[in-house]
């Protein structure tokens, strides 16, 4: 099989959660530029439609809250009568800047339920389609560096994508024998409309220098990592987290 055959999302239905911008947007717009049907999910349902309507007649657009089980369900329902999305990105998060002593138990779960329960029910959301349908599937989790390593300041943030990570690892386990692959992106710092006002600080400027590359991640920098994962060229990748972080997750203490 030639590369261009592997990479193909041809005749391939993808969802991708927090798709309204950043990181979800550019992952909608390049499984589609790959050939899948795609199905934009948010709650800005205003800006996902206006996405949709760019990408053309193979990309839609469903309202999706991801905290919310029956946003979900309605979401799928939404699609077509049989729900099925051959390919899944779980990228849906927050991530409020609170350190331990100040973060609210509410606050907490707040971030675990888009982060981590979200990502969970979307998910099985998707395989309980898939396995009715005997079809297979990828389910793509958008993980962090910070599900192996430390960063202060956002606790809450650390843990549920520690939890995303191992999650990944059990469905990958759970799901093999019907065909599902579960993988994860771990991305380091890349520089989206939230952050780019820090990155150019003088501390902004002082964590890229402990990148390795120097260099922020760019949404380039996920694509390959993205169709790899989503297309036949992974087929025998589960279980596996994608680092892309120009390095910083081995850099030297």
């Amino acid at each position: 099989m030639d590369a261009a055959t592997l990479f193909s999302l041809a005749g391939r239905r993808a969802l991708v959660t927090g798709a309204s911008g950043g990181l979800g947007l550019h992952f909608a717009e390049m499984l589609h530029a790959a050939g899948a049907e795609v199905v934009l999910a948010a709650r800005r349902v205003a800006q996902i439609e206006h996405a949709a309507t760019r990408l053309g007649p193979r990309a839609r657009a469903v309202a999706m809250d991801v905290a919310d089980e029956a946003s979900i369900v309605a979401a799928f329902a939404a699609i077509d009568a049989s729900g099925v999305c051959d390919i899944v990105v779980n990228n849906a998060g927050v991530a409020p800047v609170k350190r331990a002593l100040d973060i609210s138990g509410p606050e907490w779960d707040a971030v675990m339920d888009v982060n981590l329960r979200g990502a969970f029910l979307v998910a099985r959301t998707a395989a309980e389609r898939l396995v009715a349908a005997k079809r297979p599937g990828s389910i793509v989790n958008v993980a962090s560096i910070v599900g192996s390593r430390v960063a202060p300041g956002v606790a809450a943030y650390n843990a549920s994508k520690a939890g995303l990570v191992h999650l990944t690892r059990v469905l990958a386990v759970e799901w093999a024998r019907h065909g599902i692959r579960v993988n994860a992106i771990a991305p380091g710092y890349f520089e989206t409309d939230i952050n780019s006002a820090y990155f150019a600080t003088v501390q902004g400027q002082a964590m890229i220098q402990r990148i390795p590359q120097r260099r922020l991640g760019r949404l380039d920098d996920l694509t390959g990592p993205l169709l790899l994962l989503a297309s036949e060229a992974g087929a025998h990748m589960t279980g596996s987290v994608v680092t892309v972080d120009g390095g910083h997750s081995v850099n030297p203490l």
